[in-house]
């Protein structure tokens, strides 16, 4: 069967209206900055690592439209889960020591917090 895949304003869709084609297509355009990232920074400074990460790898991933899919979710946490890694000082810790010592939300998490900020919106307008 063939896929009827579709882009629109920036986003790709298939027709059964499943967006797992544009989750991997933010997630790829992230690592590729993620690995730009490692290769030209060599003094990896947490706080300026940090800002790196939120103003140019972040919002790609956030562009993958709420993933839906336990495999999207996981494919966009991978993103995170790679750049803890590069830290200097994080090699030997959990994933969930990284993110409490870089001061980052899971990807659920994260997604939590918008939906409930936006219900508060709803109803206090």
């Amino acid at each position: 069967m063939e896929e009827t895949l579709e882009k629109d304003l920036g986003v790709w869709i298939l027709a059964d209206m499943k967006c797992s084609k544009q989750c991997r297509y933010a997630v790829n355009k992230a690592n590729k900055i993620l690995g730009m990232l490692k290769r030209t920074i060599t003094y990896k400074d947490l706080k300026i690592m940090l800002n790196f990460y939120k103003t140019l790898v972040r919002p790609h991933v956030k562009y993958c439209v709420s993933p839906h899919y336990k495999k999207d979710k996981e494919l966009s946490e991978k993103v995170q889960r790679r750049f803890t890694k590069m830290m200097n000082g994080m090699k030997g810790k959990s994933y969930e020591e990284r993110l409490q010592k870089l001061n980052l939300w899971l990807l659920e998490e994260r997604i939590n917090r918008q939906d409930l900020t936006e219900v508060f919106k709803i109803c206090k307008d």
